[in-house]
């Protein structure tokens, strides 16, 4: 039996990985349970913490491993992790996915940006940053952002055995799947291959943020906003659904364009931006402007419903949609 590399108070080596519904997450815990208990014989368990969200909201998934003398009898999340898989760098904008980490704690975030910037975007004091552009690999290889994930999450966690987790692969796919295993297991070697690491120590007199748990009540009698108002509701102007992208975007061509409306038709987060002008011949008509990226979930109906490839699928590049949003015109909020 191998040994831990660390533990907390009870005896548990904990992992939580942040991410969207749809990257599949879920697995990746549940098949880096199965090759800690079935392939190096130590006692863990996985769950997820997810409801009837749909594809693209956040989710979490959560293991932990023990020697086999040590009881499990904690099924509460993991809020002290000593790693944690971020599958989707975005998310830091909405959700603290950091929260709870040790000094020596390991963060693995799926981006093309250096340690040095996310370190920066995550507002991180101290710990190890992993990079892996798992989508970038996922997108290769035709395969799924968590095998890469779940390579890189290998890597971290060298006492786990990567040739069992390549077998766990083929006997989750070879069946059904048969074409699918080789790409998986290339995306999940390279994922293994490709991270790179970076540890960030506290200055002088930095300690780590202190824990606060996820039940705490974010609004009490001295945080309730003027008159209660509720200042992040779950739908309206002032929401940002760029978290949800997984890599993908609709790009926006106008020359080929026929204002037909299509897309909008099909667009379940009224994306598009439309302006009154006068046609050919005088007459009012709608003509689209462009995509306000900040509604935009990368769903990509709207590509294929484009009648004339105005609309193309593109591989989501930093700072894109910032630079290339056409705002809604909205009279009621500012810098919407």
């Amino acid at each position: 039996m191998v040994t831990l590399p660390k533990t907390n108070e009870l005896g548990f080596f904990e992992i939580r990985l942040e991410s969207i519904g749809g990257l599949g997450a879920n697995l990746a815990g549940k098949m880096l349970a199965e090759a800690g208990i079935m392939g190096v014989n130590l006692n863990g368990v996985s769950f997820s913490s997810y409801g009837s969200e749909k594809k693209g909201s956040p989710v979490k998934a959560h293991i932990r491993f023990c020697d086999l003398a040590t009881n499990i009898r904690d099924t509460s999340p993991v809020e002290r992790p000593h790693v944690v898989g971020v599958f989707h760098e975005n998310l830091s904008k909405t959700v603290n996915v950091i929260s709870g980490i040790y000094e020596d704690s390991i963060v693995l975030v799926n981006s093309k940006k250096t340690p040095e910037q996310l370190k920066e975007n995550m507002k991180l004091l101290g710990g190890t940053i992993a990079v892996v552009d798992a989508t970038g690999i996922a997108m290769e290889e035709k395969n799924r952002v968590n095998m890469a994930m779940l390579g890189g999450l290998f890597r971290l966690c060298s006492f786990l055995d990567a040739e069992y987790m390549k077998g766990v692969i083929r006997k989750s796919l070879e069946k059904k799947y048969p074409q699918a295993v080789q790409p998986a297991l290339n995306t999940f070697e390279r994922g293994y291959n490709e991270v790179q690491f970076q540890t960030f120590s506290l200055n002088e007199g930095q300690q780590m943020p202190a824990f606060v748990r996820h039940d705490t009540p974010m609004l009490g009698y001295e945080t309730q906003p003027i008159g209660g108002m509720i200042t992040n509701p779950g739908n309206s102007i002032l929401k940002d659904l760029s978290i949800s992208r997984a890599g993908m975007m609709p790009g926006f061509d106008d020359e080929k364009c026929i204002h037909c409306a299509a897309c909008d038709n099909v667009c379940p987060d009224f994306c598009f931006v439309w302006e009154e002008q006068p046609d050919k011949k005088g007459r009012p008509q709608m003509f689209l402007q462009g995509i306000d990226y900040q509604y935009c979930k990368g769903c990509l109906k709207c590509v294929q419903a484009c009648p004339t490839e105005a609309l193309s699928n593109l591989v989501e590049v930093e700072g894109y949609g910032e630079q290339h949003r056409v705002p809604h015109r909205f009279n009621l909020a500012a810098n919407a």
